[in-house]
């Protein structure tokens, strides 16, 4: 079923399935049809209507999950403001959408087979910390590369405690920010 063709209910019912693939994949690589089926509400034949096999699924999850992943980046606004609100909206931006993350990044065999021009770009971060080291409130002895990493470890582990229970939701991006503030600022 191409989604040109859907109707308003099919392409919600099409982007819960996408949903639920992305969180269930998540935490279970292995995970079949009916298990996503069942995170979706809905049945193995209803997945089968919109996806004929898991692989397709699984395709349509990686795009989906780029795009929303760009989409809560590029709604941070990264390039407004002073470098530090702009990292607090981008590490906000990040843990709401904690499960396309970690279903995107947590194995790299995910994003293997994509072509470079659909893999996310993380210019924005580099330009962002960037920023914040000229503005002399990132630290400007550790690379951009380390920093980038150090921000990426925190905001998957954020994610994945979040998910398993071990820090409340609302209670993640806080911490990461604490935690990347604290590790990354200039000092007086």
């Amino acid at each position: 079923m191409s989604t040109g063709e859907l109707s308003g209910t099919q392409a919600r019912t099409r982007a819960a399935i996408i949903e639920a693939a992305a969180a269930v994949l998540a935490d279970d690589r292995t995970a079949t049809l009916p298990d996503i089926a069942k995170a979706a509400g809905v049945g193995r034949t209803t997945v089968h209507r919109y996806f004929p096999d898991r692989e397709s699924l699984i395709n349509a999850t990686i795009v989906d999950s780029v795009r929303v992943v760009s989409d809560a980046v590029a709604a941070a606004a990264p390039e407004d403001g002073c470098a530090i609100e702009a990292m607090r909206r981008v590490i906000n931006a990040m843990i709401s959408v904690g499960n396309r993350l970690l279903f995107l990044f947590d194995d790299p065999n995910v994003l293997r087979g994509l072509p470079p021009e659909a893999i996310p770009d993380n210019a924005y971060l580099t330009s962002l910390i960037e920023r914040g080291q000229a503005d002399g409130v990132f630290d400007p002895e550790s690379s951009t590369q380390w920093l980038e990493h150090a921000l990426y470890g925190l905001v998957m582990w954020a994610c994945q405690d979040s998910k398993d229970g071990l820090m409340p939701q609302h209670a993640a991006a806080p911490a990461v920010i604490r935690t990347f503030e604290r590790g990354v600022r200039c000092r007086d």
